[in-house]
């Protein structure tokens, strides 16, 4: 099944002064390595990150271009561009 392109951060702001913490990162791209595509309520659980700490992450890493958001069998799916797996190569020094 082929999975549709979502802009979710279209319209999402971050606080002016947030910084992302690398450990934070870290969990959040080590599992999307691991598992794959994830909807973010699992990808919160897997990374062991409460929900709206994951999100702002999330946001963070989509106005990077290093995740992106898809809508596959009505879940939307946060999963790495090539951007992404290009950093979390380096990131996590695991070959992607």
């Amino acid at each position: 099944m082929r999975s549709k392109h979502v802009d979710i951060i279209k319209d999402k702001k971050l606080e002016s002064d947030f910084e992302p913490s690398m450990k934070t990162l870290s969990r959040i791209l080590k599992s999307i390595t691991d598992k794959g595509p994830e909807p973010k309520t699992i990808l919160s659980v897997n990374a062991n990150l409460n929900y709206s700490r994951l999100a702002k992450h999330i946001v963070w890493l989509e106005k990077k271009g290093l995740v992106e958001s898809t809508l596959e069998k009505s879940q939307i799916k946060v999963g790495l561009t090539k951007k992404g797996r290009e950093f979390t190569s380096t990131l996590l020094d695991v070959d992607l």
